[in-house]
């Protein structure tokens, strides 16, 4: 099997809200290509309007099993990377990265937290210079006409 992997760091942002049923919201600010800082998380922004975090060290790992999942997010009108993330200790905490819109998909069939952010763009040339060496479309079966086929015959089909 084929892969590569780039390494990211992700930002998570916590914002007030003023809503009667929720206090605040946890969301991905964005991702960060080949950051080079420390490896440790840490807060880079705290007040009154948002905290932020940094995570760094995340692979965002391309499989040819996962290239349509791939071409489907570069082909969009704003390709996306994903974060899959979960509370722990009242903080929002990234788990994984992909830019899949089918591993992201899977995820959220899961019941997991996925949100997207806007895609670097040397993450969006990366990632399309994979799908064209890797994405190669199904080829499409034809389809016999059904109307060649007796009516009791197309309710079986």
């Amino acid at each position: 099997m084929e892969s590569t992997s780039k390494r990211v760091a992700v930002v998570m942002q916590r914002r007030p809200l003023a809503n009667r049923w929720q206090s605040e919201v946890w969301e991905p600010l964005g991702v960060l290509d080949d950051y080079q800082g420390a490896a440790e998380p840490r807060q880079i922004v705290d007040d009154e309007s948002s905290q932020q975090w940094l995570y760094p060290g995340f692979d965002v790992v391309l499989r040819r099993s996962e290239a349509e999942g791939y071409f489907h997010n570069v082909s969009a009108r704003e390709p996306r990377v994903f974060v899959l993330w979960r509370m722990e200790n009242a903080r929002a905490v990234p788990q994984f990265v992909t830019v899949s819109y089918d591993e992201a998909s899977r995820w959220m069939d899961g019941g997991e937290s996925v949100d997207s952010v806007p895609m670097p763009a040397s993450v969006y040339a990366w990632v399309g210079e994979f799908v064209e060496k890797h994405y190669r479309p199904a080829p499409k079966k034809r389809i016999k006409p059904q109307s060649f086929l007796s009516p009791k015959d197309r309710a079986q089909s």
